[in-house]
């Protein structure tokens, strides 16, 4: 099993954390994201720029369908993981249209490019 990141909203956070000089993060608390680490806020506080992972946004998906997804794939607890933006994967997608996978297992988190899904989802 995997989640998947619409390159589309994921390019705008990396670019943010290159502009910005930080790291960005892999978050799973209320729901899945990647966002800047430090990035932009709306009046509200929350961080402007967020991408969601596909099924795991608590904005638009039923709490036990997201809840359960980001459990399925990353366990119960709360965690936040922070990566280099122009290294890796990351430096492929805001270079490419592609999406970012991202699996797990208990000590491991892999991440890879995927081309982008046919109808958009």
């Amino acid at each position: 099993m995997s989640i998947r990141f619409k390159g589309t909203e994921l390019r705008p956070v990396l670019l943010e954390a290159v502009v910005n000089q930080c790291r960005v993060v892999l978050v799973k608390d209320q729901g899945v994201y990647l966002l800047a680490e430090r990035g932009e806020r709306r009046p509200d506080g929350r961080q402007k720029l967020i991408a969601y992972a596909v099924g795991c946004n608590p904005d638009v998906d039923a709490f036990d369908d997201w809840w359960e997804l980001a459990r399925a794939e990353f366990g119960g607890d709360d965690f936040g993981e922070f990566f280099d933006p122009r290294e890796g994967v990351f430096a492929l997608i805001l270079q490419s249209a592609n999406d970012l996978e991202v699996s797990a297992t208990a000590t491991h988190l892999s991440l890879r490019v995927v081309a982008p899904m046919p109808n958009g989802n």
